[in-house]
C-alpha cells in the first residue's frame, strides 16, 4: 500500500472502531455463572446508591478520523507526553460497538496505533465498571446486617439466597472479598487477548471481549465446540460498558476466581497495591490453556507497559461518547 493508502485505511479504521453509542446496564448479561439478580426493584436499589456519574449525561462527540480522534485525546490530556509527566488522569469515553471495518482494516494499521486506541478505548470503561464496584463496597461496609442493601448484595454475589434476612459480621466479610477492583492492567490485556484487540467475531457480533460463556442457548456458538462442556455459546453484550461489568462481575463471584479473590483480599488487609501481575498469577482456570495463559497475560502487561494503568482514576468532568461519522 501506498503511504496515502494507508493513511486512508487508518482514518476509516479508527471511525469504524468507534461505532458509537450510549447505554448503561441494568442487567447482567453475561453467562449463567455471572447472572445478575432478577428482582428489579433491588437492581435499581443498588444503582441508586453507587452515586455514579450518570452516562446519560454524556455529550455527543462526532468523529472523522483518526487525526479527529488522536486530537480528542489531546485536548483532554489523554496522550503520550501527558502520561510521562506522570498524570494519570482518564476521561470519561464510552462507545457503542466495533464494527466491522474495524477488523476488516485493523491489519494494515500500525500495531501501536492499534494498540493506542483500544487502551485508551478501553480503559475508561474498565475505571467505571470498578467505580461502580467500589460504591457497592461503600454500602457493604457500612451498612447494618439486616439492611436490605446489604442483603441485595449478598444474593447478587452469592453469598446468600432471596430468603435471607439477615447477615453476620463474617459473612459480611466474606462479601467485602468479593466486592472489589479489577486492576486495570489485568483486564486491559485479557480484553486484548480474548478479543483479538478488538477483531474476533464474537467482539464484533456481541460486544464480547472477554469471552465468557453462555449456556442459555442464547450465545453465540463458536465454530468448534469443546463437546465436554455441553451446549454453550460466548455471551453477547450490548456494549463494551456491558461486557466489561460483566467481566467484574464474573471475576467477583464465579467459583473459578476464589484464589483471584483470596489473594487480593490479603494485599489490600495489608495495604499492599493491587495489581494485575500480581493477580494473573491466580487465572489458572481462565483458559485452558492454564500456566500459558498466565504467563502470556504477564507478559502482554509487562511488554505494553500496563502496570502504569493501575494508578490511574477518572476524571470527573462531563461524559462523552464518541460518535462515528458512519453511524
Amino acid at each position: 500500500m501506498t503511504p496515502s493508502q494507508i493513511k486512508l485505511a487508518i482514518a476509516v479504521a479508527a471511525v469504524a472502531l468507534i461505532a458509537v453509542g450510549l447505554y448503561v446496564s441494568q442487567t447482567d448479561n453475561t453467562a449463567p455463572q455471572t447472572t445478575g439478580m432478577t428482582d428489579e426493584n433491588k437492581a435499581s436499589r443498588l444503582a441508586a446508591n453507587t452515586k455514579q456519574i450518570k452516562i446519560s449525561q454524556a455529550k455527543d462527540v462526532t468523529i472523522e478520523s483518526l487525526d479527529a480522534l488522536i486530537a480528542l485525546f489531546d485536548s483532554l490530556n489523554y496522550n503520550n507526553e501527558s502520561w510521562r509527566e506522570g498524570n494519570r488522569e482518564v476521561p470519561r469515553l464510552t462507545f457503542k460497538s466495533v464494527s466491522e471495518k474495524w477488523q476488516q482494516t485493523s491489519n494494515e494499521i500500525p500495531v501501536q496505533t492499534k494498540k493506542m486506541v483500544f487502551f485508551r478505548l478501553m480503559a475508561p470503561l474498565i475505571l467505571v465498571a470498578n467505580e461502580k464496584v467500589l460504591a457497592e463496597r461503600k454500602i457493604a461496609q457500612a451498612a447494618q446486617l439486616a439492611d436490605t442493601q446489604l442483603i441485595d448484595l449478598a444474593e447478587k454475589y452469592r453469598i446468600k439466597t432471596a430468603s435471607t434476612t439477615q447477615l453476620t459480621e463474617p459473612e459480611r466479610q466474606i462479601l467485602l472479598s468479593h466486592i472489589d477492583i479489577i486492576p486495570p492492567s489485568l483486564a486491559l490485556a485479557q480484553a486484548a487477548e480474548e478479543s483479538g484487540w478488538a477483531t474476533s467475531r464474537f467482539t464484533v457480533e456481541g460486544n464480547a471481549f472477554f469471552g465468557q460463556w453462555d449456556f442459555s442457548g442464547n450465545g453465540m456458538i463458536p465454530k468448534q465446540q469443546r463437546k465436554e462442556l455441553g451446549n454453550y455459546g460466548l455471551a453477547r453484550f450490548d456494549t463494551p460498558l456491558a461486557s466489561v461489568e460483566g467481566y467484574v462481575l464474573n471475576i467477583n463471584r464465579n467459583a473459578a476466581y476464589e484464589k483471584l479473590r483470596t489473594l487480593r483480599a490479603e494485599l489490600r488487609q495489608q495495604s499492599l497495591p493491587i495489581t494485575g501481575m500480581e493477580l494473573a498469577t491466580t487465572l489458572d482456570k481462565y483458559s485452558e490453556r492454564g500456566q500459558a495463559y498466565i504467563d502470556g497475560i504477564r507478559s502482554m502487561i509487562d511488554f505494553n507497559k500496563l502496570q502504569q494503568v493501575d494508578e490511574a482514576y477518572l476524571s470527573n468532568d462531563q461524559p462523552l461518547h464518541l460518535v462515528g461519522t458512519n453511524q
